[in-house]
């Protein structure tokens, strides 16, 4: 492990010192400010870690944490809380204070400022800081212990606050804090070997070869723009004329999009991006939650990354092996296969009516995944990483088969929430098996099972824990993982690692190639991950130039919460237990749950939108994604509403977003004849543009962070500036007025239908139609659908736009109300208990049982199981029957 240092770097400080803390066994290199260490990037980048091969670190932040995690100093230290706070801390220090330090340090150390015009710049931080350690009450950052956070801010603040002039007095938690990191000896090692002379020299010289830095300071958490708070003051007159250049330039600058060869491979120079969602189980309708957590929000991220022109690979199919499959074939007298083929265009039109842009949707029942997922369990053999147990599992004496875990149900030996599945417990979250279920039922024929014995396979997930912690490591410190997943994945590995049973006593499945176990199948969560080799490898047969490919892929699994154990681990284990170089997770995207309004998704009871009603329901596939991402679930569950929805329609999209792109679009129809003003830029006009700039990068920012939800806001803030810069000018009058007065119009509609241009753009991953819908009106070229940190004019003077006319309609509450009556469980239903099952649905489970009966009859099942199957359909038909005399009562 060799770390690469320069002086003068502005990280060598906070990375040394963190090197020296934890003890790291790093190579220590240092060389010149403009050295090549990193061979995939195109520019120099200190320092950089270098790991192994081809595998290098070159944030200053995350080889801090790689440090301090290598070191175990802080990961069985952290709850969920610290981890979350933590994590927040080193955004923070990325995206806020440290460009607000290289603002400060820039007027210090090359313009020779001293005082109130340095500190006004870095005021707001210091005290974000001195306010947290007094919060907290602790003597560090995070606890009673120093932390990798308190090793990055001490090493970010140290240039500036060395002149204890920068801190004042008032702030004493800061000072003590300060002061306290500075008698560290690992911190004053570092001082004496970075802080030199000649190391002063050196980074003044750092700064004077980059321009100056701009800094946005904190975005408030309302949506509205403060005007206290604007980018115009955090900018010095050479950047802000910068910006102005940049934009009067115009599309020249941009690049093209890139346009991948088929089949999307990757490309040696290029960000190579793998993207997968959870695949779905065939055999279920998805509702608006299953929908945002896993594909929509997946999508989301492959359009901006298709946008950054990154070389992006985004797959995801139907997963359709296992018990649940099996019984919705006996409940529909179909054979497996055929549930398989009908439900997967179930699914398959769902997401094409979403927009949802997979390069691939692919699905598990093929040739590739029998092989690959046989040669992986090889390798696992053939290493020592299987065991051989004997299980004791529930059987269901009445359907004649052992019970796979989520067909028991029972109350959680952990929290004693009495819905439990026999694989995990969705309100504690804790892993469990069925037997330890109280009061098991069977959820085909609600009768009792009892426990039986068969000898099955497990992974030896202890035995792997060490190359697992090893891998974990490195891929949270360099890697985008959610809170939650950080968390989730951890816990596991605190609570110790116990073998895990891959397989189970089932017909539908990749069967196990092993004598004695030749009549059983691979358990689901083992077989289904390794999906996504088979979809990749039906997409095209070079599948391991992606999943066989670390040095070159950067992977990100996008799934919901109760996904993540077996993403981070027990999918990791098998791949890592083989051998080969499996291309593994880097960015886990975990969401917590969407609720419905003030209850859950229920297809059976009628409750929510499920993916193939929403179509039917009048409202755009792009309003309901705007929507769905809006509220999506990122740190805390949320909940649909149609109350919501509404009003987000009708005030962001149709009064503010739609608002301003028609009035821009339609100022040129009406004033210009449809060709774009000449535009003479006055300096409101350029701030304008610097608030647009910073909108822009903090969109990019966010999205780079697969922050979804946030880097919505950044294009509605974008909205609204367009909107006041109209409602200041008043174009629409002042292009009555003086010439002088013209003349401002006609660059102030210039201006704005140029906004609505980088609108088009921007909004594209989240609303495609509607990205569309405006390019064709504003007839803006193709090439111009790329992604940058830049506010160019890419609609000149001169440019003929087309007609322009509303992108959205106003929801009516009368509408509103209809959809939520409808959705609300059905307005005829029959309570039983707690239940309320609307007669629609009631009619189709008679139908299904009917079905299931005469299957049953067909195949001269035992006369027990038969006999209770034609008992739950007299139950049902009786259910019915009151239903429906109900309805007519109504009538």
């Amino acid at each position: 492990m060799k770390l690469f240092l320069s002086e003068g770097s502005p990280g060598a400080l906070k990375v040394l010192a963190a090197a020296e803390a934890t003890g790291a066994p790093a190579e220590l290199k240092w060389v010149p400010q403009e050295a090549h260490v990193v061979p995939f990037l195109t520019r120099s980048q200190l320092p950089a870690l270098h790991l192994e091969k081809e595998s290098f670190l070159f944030s200053t932040n995350t080889i801090c944490q790689y440090f301090f995690h290598l070191s175990g100093k802080e990961i069985h230290d952290f709850g969920q809380d610290e981890s979350n706070f933590s994590n927040q801390l080193l955004e923070w220090d990325a995206t806020e204070l440290e460009p607000a330090l290289s603002a400060a340090l820039y007027l210090h150390l090359v313009h020779g400022k001293k005082g109130e015009e340095v500190l006004e710049i870095i005021q707001k931080p210091l005290n974000y800081i001195d306010q947290t350690l007094v919060k907290r009450g602790t003597p560090y950052l995070t606890g009673d212990a120093e932390s990798a956070v308190d090793v990055v801010l001490w090493g970010a603040l140290f240039p500036l606050l060395r002149d204890e002039s920068f801190l004042p007095d008032e702030l004493k938690a800061l000072r003590r804090w300060f002061q306290n990191m500075n008698q560290k000896e690992y911190c004053k090692k570092a001082v004496e070997s970075v802080w030199t002379p000649k190391g002063l020299l050196e980074l003044k010289a750092y700064l004077q070869k980059h321009p100056a830095p701009n800094q946005a300071f904190e975005k408030p958490a309302t949506n509205e723009l403060k005007e206290e708070e604007s980018a115009q003051r955090s900018l010095s007159e050479e950047e802000i004329a910068a910006i102005a250049e940049v934009w009067v330039r115009g599309p020249a600058g941009l690049p093209k999009p890139w346009k991948p060869q088929q089949p999307i491979l990757p490309v040696e120079g290029m960000k190579n991006v793998l993207i997968t969602s959870a695949l779905p189980y065939v055999n279920n309708v998805p509702h608006l939650g299953n929908i945002i957590g896993c594909v929509l929000s997946a999508d989301t991220f492959a359009r901006y990354c298709r946008l950054r022109n990154w070389n992006t690979l985004y797959l995801c199919g139907t997963d359709e092996y296992g018990t649940a499959t099996e019984t919705k074939a006996m409940e529909e007298g179909l054979t497996p296969q055929q549930i398989c083929d009908k439900y997967y265009t179930v699914h398959a039109q769902i997401y094409q009516w979403f927009k949802i842009s997979f390069d691939y949707f692919g699905r598990t029942t093929t040739p590739h995944q029998t092989k690959i997922a046989q040669d992986i369990f090889q390798k696992l053999l053939e290493r020592n990483y299987l065991l051989t147990e004997t299980v004791d599992q529930l059987k269901c004496e009445n359907c004649s088969r052992f019970l796979a875990d989520r067909f028991v149900e029972g109350i959680c030996p952990f929290c004693n929430y009495e819905e439990a599945r026999g694989d995990q417990c969705d309100k504690c979250g804790k892993l469990i098996n069925a037997t330890e279920l109280k009061k098991p039922v069977c959820k085909v024929c609600q009768a009792t099972p009892v426990v039986k014995s068969s000898q099955h396979l497990f992974l030896d997930l202890p035995k792997l824990e060490e190359s697992l912690e090893k891998w974990l490591s490195v891929s949270q410190s360099t890697g985008d993982w959610t809170p939650n997943a950080r968390y989730i994945s951890r816990s596991w590995i605190r609570d110790g690692l116990k073998p895990r049973c891959i397989t189970r006593d089932l017909k539908w499945g990749t069967p196990v190639p092993l004598d004695d176990f030749r009549d059983k199948v691979f358990y689901v969560w083992f077989d289904a991950p390794i999906g996504y080799l088979s979809i990749a490898a039906n997409y095209t047969d070079q599948w391991e130039k992606w999943w066989k490919n670390p040095e070159q892929v950067q992977l990100y699994n996008f799934m919901a919460k109760d996904n993540v154990p077996f993403h981070s681990v027990v999918f990791p284990c098998s791949l890592l237990g083989t051998g080969d170089r499996y291309t593994l997770v880097n960015h886990l995207i975990a969401t917590e749950y969407l609720n419905y309004e003030d209850g859950k998704f229920s297809k059976s009871r009628g409750v929510g939108v499920f993916g193939d009603m929403a179509k039917d329901t009048g409202i755009p596939a792009d309003i309901w994604r705007f929507y769905l991402l809006y509220l999506r679930p990122e740190s805390q569950d949320s909940a649909f509403s149609w109350n919501d929805l509404m009003l987000k329609n009708n005030s962001e999209l149709l009064n503010t977003l739609g608002n301003f792109i028609n009035r821009a679009g339609s100022f040129v129809c009406k004033f210009f004849g449809g060709h774009v003003p000449t535009m003479e830029l006055s300096q409101d006009d350029k701030c304008l543009l610097v608030h647009i700039t910073l909108e822009l990068r903090q969109y990019n920012q966010l999205l780079e962070k697969v922050k979804i939800r946030d880097a919505l806001r950044s294009i509605l803030n974008i909205a609204r500036l367009g909107n006041q810069y109209l409602q200041v000018n008043e174009p629409w009058k002042r292009i009555k007025g003086s010439e002088a007065d013209k003349k401002q119009a006609s660059t102030v509609i210039g201006v704005a239908v140029n906004i609505a241009s980088l609108l088009s753009v921007i909004l594209q991953p989240y609303m495609p139609s509607v990205s569309a819908a405006i390019q064709e009106q504003l007839c803006i070229p193709a090439d111009y659908n790329v992604v940058t940190n830049d506010f160019v004019c890419t609609l000149p003077a001169g440019h003929q736009i087309g007609t322009v006319t509303p992108l959205f309609q106003k929801l009516e509450t009368e509408q509103i109300e209809n959809l939520r009556k409808r959705f609300g469980g059905g307005q005829q239903k029959v309570v039983k208990g707690e239940q309320a099952v609307g007669t629609k649905e009631l009619q189709e489970e008679v139908a299904k049982q009917d079905n299931y009966v005469q299957q049953l009859k067909a195949q001269n099942a035992e006369k027990k199981q038969v006999d209770a199957a034609v008992s739950k359909l007299a139950e049902l038909q009786k259910q019915l029957n009151l239903a429906e005399g109900k309805a007519k009562k109504r009538k």
